[in-house]
């Protein structure tokens, strides 16, 4: 229900502001203002996406919770979509998803909707590392099979009669 309302309600809000402001400052400024900000908003988005990537890739290579790096992905990814449609509405939510205070507000909202149950990076912290000192040995089992021992001739064993 609320994603049939949201899509319902965004576009009449585009277009409202679309007649607000068309009519305070004229359509040319006002399709220049819509570019100018799509514009601006890629090049931050890209900007902000580069350094969101750069926190994903440290948190894995210290094996850290990517969690968080990989939210602030996902709104950053969100806000270019906003920023990249045009209108007043859309823009002014993809800019504020693109400030880092909002976002961490967002994730620690979040955070206290969303119970993880089990996260874990690396090996397991309750089984000490041994290292493998037998790495040539090959732990398996066997079963001795008796040989067929068939009267017909050229009989393998291995064709059924």
């Amino acid at each position: 229900m609320w994603l049939f309302i949201a899509f319902l309600s965004v576009p009449l809000i585009e277009i409202a502001l679309f007649i607000q402001v068309g009519g305070l400052i004229g359509l040319w400024p006002t399709l220049a203002i819509v570019i100018i900000t799509a514009i601006l908003g890629t090049w931050l988005v890209r900007s902000q996406g580069q350094a969101a990537m750069n926190d994903l890739r440290g948190s894995f290579s210290q094996l850290d919770d990517p969690s968080e790096p990989l939210a602030h992905g996902a709104m950053i990814l969100f806000s270019g979509a906003l920023l990249l449609t045009p209108g007043f509405f859309t823009d002014a939510v993809g800019f504020a998803l693109l400030a880092p205070p909002i976002r961490k507000t967002i994730i620690s909202y979040a955070k206290t909707r969303i119970n993880v149950q089990h996260i874990q990076m690396g090996p397991d912290p309750r089984r000490p590392h041994q290292p493998d000192n037998n790495a040539d040995v090959i732990d398996g089992d066997f079963v001795e099979v008796e040989p067929n021992h068939s009267d017909q001739p050229g009989d393998s064993g291995w064709t059924k009669h």
